[in-house]
C-alpha cells in the first residue's frame, strides 16, 4: 500500500474523529458522532496493520469480530448504573496500551542495538509516566466506583510530600531514559513508579468529585496515545490521542467551573473525607423534618400545574428512570408541564443523568440545564427531588470555606412552592454534610426505594 494512500485514509480518520466529537456534543447526534468516531478507528486500525504487514488479512477480519463480539456483550450486559466504571476502566486500557506499545517500542529497537533518537526517548519516557498514572488511577476510579474501596477520600499523613517526591522520581527516571537509552531498565522502572503515584493521587479524592476525575483520566489516556504516536511516528495516532486530550481537559475545565472549584482543589482537597456528626445532623434536622407518604405526593401532584423532577445518583442506583418515565407520562396526560432539573456534577460522571433518562426514551427537551431552570423554580408547584443531595444543598451559598461545597452552584429547589425529596434516609451525600433543604418548611422527605417510591406514586394518582 503506498505512503500516499495510507496518509489519505489517515486524514479521512482525522476528519471522522472530529466529526465524531462534534456529534458527541449533543444529545440528539451522540450515537451518530459515537459511530463516526468507531468508523475512523477501525479505518486508522485496518490500514495500519496492513500497511506494515504486521498480521495477515485474516487475523486482521478475526480481530474486527472478536472485538465486535466483546463490545456488543459489553453493551448488552453492562447497566447503565456501571457505565462510570466501564468508562474508567477504558481509561485505564488505553494507558495501558499506550505504555506497553511504546515499551515493545524500545525493546525492539535495543534488540536491533538501534540507538534510539532524542524524540524516541522523550515520547517512551511520557508514555510511560502518563498511561502508567492513567492505568492504575483508572483502577482506583473503578473500585471507589465499584464499592470496592470506599468512596470516601482516603487521605494518607503526608501524601502531598510523598507524591512530590515519587513525581521527582520520575521525573528523574525519564532524564535517565533520554541520557542512557541504551538499557530499558528506566523505562520500566519509570513505569512503576508512575503507576504508584497514580494510586496515590486517586485514592484521596471522594465520589463526589468522581465525574471531574473521570474527565481527566480520559484526557490523560488521550495525552499518552498521542505519545505513543511520536515512539511510532505515526500521524493518526498522534492526531486522535490530541483530540482525546484536549476534549478531555475541556470538560475537565467544564466541570470544574460547574462546582466552582479550582482543579488543584479537586485533585487534592479531599471533599468529604470528614461525615457530619450526629451532633451537627442533629443541629440541621432536629424536629424539623416532616415525613410523608406517596399518597399526600399525590394529592399535591394533582393540584400542581408545573412539576419540576431533579434526578441524582440515588435515581441511578435504583434504576428508577422507567418508572419515573411513567409518572412523567401520567402526569403530563393529565395537563401538567414536567421538566427535569440537570446538574452538570449530578451522577458519577459528566452526562450521566441525560443517559439514564434518555434509555428512558424521555425527550431530550425536557432535559434543562441549571442555568435555565433555575430562573423557573419560583413559579413552580411541585419539585421531586429524586436521589439527589448536594447539588441542592442550600449550604453552597455559604461563604464559610470550611464547607466543602461553598460557592457551588447548585439547583435553586427550595425556592419552589413544595418540595418532595425522595430519599432512603438522611443520610449526607459525597461532601459528608447534612442538608438543610431536607429540613425546610416547604418540604416533605418521602423515604424509601427510588424506583419503589416512584411505582407507588403512579399507582397512588392512577387510583
Amino acid at each position: 500500500m503506498s505512503d500516499d494512500l495510507v496518509n489519505l485514509v489517515y486524514l479521512l480518520a482525522a476528519v471522522l474523529f472530529i466529526l465524531g466529537l462534534r456529534g458527541l456534543s449533543h444529545p440528539r447526534t451522540a450515537v451518530r458522532g459515537n459511530l463516526m468516531g468507531a468508523t475512523g478507528m477501525l479505518l486508522a486500525v485496518v490500514v495500519t496493520l496492513w500497511n506494515e504487514d504486521i498480521v495477515g488479512f485474516e487475523v486482521i477480519l478475526a480481530g474486527v469480530v472478536v472485538g465486535a463480539l466483546v463490545g456488543t456483550l459489553f453493551a448488552l450486559r453492562v447497566p447503565l448504573t456501571a457505565i462510570p466504571q466501564l468508562v474508567a476502566l477504558f481509561n485505564g486500557f488505553g494507558g495501558a496500551a499506550s505504555a506497553l506499545v511504546a515499551g515493545a517500542a524500545l525493546e525492539a529497537a535495543l534488540l536491533k542495538v538501534e540507538e534510539p533518537d532524542v524524540q524516541f526517548t522523550v515520547a517512551s519516557a511520557a508514555t510511560a509516566l502518563i498511561g502508567s498514572v492513567t492505568l492504575l488511577g483508572s483502577l482506583v476510579a473503578f473500585g471507589k466506583l465499584q464499592g470496592v474501596i470506599t468512596e470516601r477520600p482516603l487521605l494518607i499523613p503526608g501524601r502531598h510530600i510523598i507524591n512530590v517526591t515519587l513525581a521527582l522520581v520520575c521525573l528523574g527516571l525519564a532524564a535517565w531514559l533520554v541520557i542512557d537509552p541504551t538499557s530499558s531498565i528506566a523505562f520500566w522502572a519509570l513505569a512503576g513508579v508512575a503507576a504508584l503515584l497514580g494510586i496515590l493521587l486517586v485514592i484521596p479524592i471522594g465520589g463526589a468529585d468522581m465525574p471531574v476525575v473521570i474527565s481527566l483520566l480520559n484526557s490523560y489516556s488521550g495525552l499518552a496515545a498521542a505519545s505513543t504516536g511520536f515512539v511510532l511516528d505515526n500521524n493518526v495516532l498522534i492526531i486522535a490521542g490530541s483530540l482525546v486530550g484536549a476534549a478531555g481537559f475541556i470538560l475537565t475545565s467544564i466541570m470544574s467551573r460547574a462546582m466552582n472549584r479550582s482543579l488543584a482543589n479537586v485533585l487534592f482537597g479531599g471533599v468529604g473525607a470528614v461525615v457530619a456528626s450526629v451532633a451537627e445532623s442533629d443541629e440541621v434536622y432536629a424536629g424539623k423534618v416532616k415525613s410523608t407518604s406517596a399518597e399526600e405526593v399525590a394529592m399535591l401532584a394533582e393540584v400542581a400545574r408545573r412539576v419540576v423532577i431533579v434526578p441524582g445518583y440515588g435515581m441511578a442506583v435504583a434504576q428508577a428512570q422507567y418508572a419515573v418515565r411513567d409518572l412523567v407520562n401520567l402526569l403530563e396526560s393529565r395537563g401538567v408541564e414536567v421538566e427535569f432539573a440537570i446538574h452538570p456534577v449530578a451522577g458519577r460522571m459528566p452526562g450521566h443523568m441525560n443517559v439514564l433518562l434518555a434509555e428512558a426514551n424521555i425527550p431530550y427537551d425536557k432535559l434543562k440545564e441549571m442555568d435555565e431552570i433555575n430562573p423557573t423554580f419560583p413559579q413552580t408547584d411541585l419539585v421531586l427531588v429524586i436521589g439527589a443531595n448536594d447539588v441542592v444543598n442550600p449550604m453552597a451559598r455559604e461563604t464559610d470555606p470550611s464547607v466543602p461545597i461553598a460557592g457551588m452552584p447548585i439547583l435553586n429547589v427550595d425556592e419552589a412552592r413544595s418540595i418532595v425529596v425522595i430519599k432512603r434516609s438522611l443520610s449526607p451525600g459525597f461532601a459528608g454534610i447534612p442538608n438543610p433543604l431536607f429540613a425546610a418548611d416547604n418540604t416533605l422527605m418521602l423515604f424509601g426505594d427510588a424506583k419503589q417510591v416512584a411505582q407507588d406514586l403512579v399507582a397512588a394518582l392512577g387510583r
